[in-house]
């Protein structure tokens, strides 16, 4: 009996914080990789070297989720390489350029936050989905989100409004696609240690030791990781539309 094909991930901003943790967590389980991000091949030499350290083929391909061209070069580069999308992480955001009251907060920041973080993926998410279709092959759509979809940040709302509708694109998609028997998740990150959160680290670390994160600590990329290379293939079919919390407990009600 011959050996099945190796799947190949699309991990969009897989070369740093969360999203090098799940790539990590995908070349670990022996996917083909391609990673994306806005830095040049030159810069992101040790990520890459790292992820083919694991046994992981990878193709790198420096693009802007933002940008429609680089979108469709992206979907090209992906399917000439390795021949096809088996899933797509959604992963690549950004964080507000500034934190500021929700009445003083200006359209501009707005705009280039909402290109990135939600018009980006949906309209790349659109690609892949048809990708999939016509391939007639696809095992999962995975959207990294945050518990921002839920909890309210004032003071970063614009970053809040675009994860919401995400979520609700996830939704979406899930009942579009789950006659396809494609399976999409929302995975929900809470506090996690990245270059994201590094300016706000000293304000984390005194509410994490004030009880915020029921866990008692940071969230590390990796935990994300593994959450997402678990949904990534497939075996969770059928929970399709599913939202996974991955956040030590923070986002759960209490009293």
């Amino acid at each position: 009996m011959s050996a099945a094909p190796p799947r190949t991930a699309l991990v969009t901003g897989g070369t740093r914080g969360i999203g090098f943790g799940i790539a990590r967590a995908l070349a670990a389980e022996g996917w083909q990789l391609v990673v994306s991000g806005i830095r040049p091949a030159a810069d992101v030499t040790a990520a890459l070297e790292e992820l083919a350290a694991l046994g992981a083929a990878i193709h790198y391909c420096a693009s802007d989720i933002a940008v429609a061209a680089d979108r469709a070069r992206l979907v090209a580069e992906s399917v000439n390489r390795f021949g096809g999308i088996d899933a797509l992480v959604n992963n690549a955001g950004r964080a507000p350029a500034v934190r500021a009251d929700i009445l003083d907060a200006g359209e501009e920041g707005f705009e280039t936050l909402i290109r990135t973080n939600l018009q980006g993926p949906y309209f790349l998410t659109q690609q892949v989905a048809r990708h999939m279709l016509e391939r007639g092959r696809g095992a999962g759509i995975v959207f990294v989100t945050s518990v921002s979809a839920e909890m309210v940040s004032p003071e970063r709302a614009d970053y809040c409004v675009s994860k919401a509708a995400l979520s609700m694109w996830a939704k979406a998609l899930a009942v579009r696609l789950a006659p396809e028997a494609i399976a999409v998740f929302e995975v929900r990150p809470g506090v996690i240690r990245t270059d994201m959160t590094a300016a706000v680290a000293e304000r984390y670390e005194r509410r994490i030791a004030d009880g915020l994160v029921p866990a008692g600590r940071w969230g590390e990329a990796e935990d994300v990781g593994r959450v997402v290379a678990g949904l990534a293939g497939g075996a969770f079919g059928f929970a399709t539309g599913s939202v996974v919390a991955c956040d030590g407990g923070l986002s759960i009600t209490r009293l």
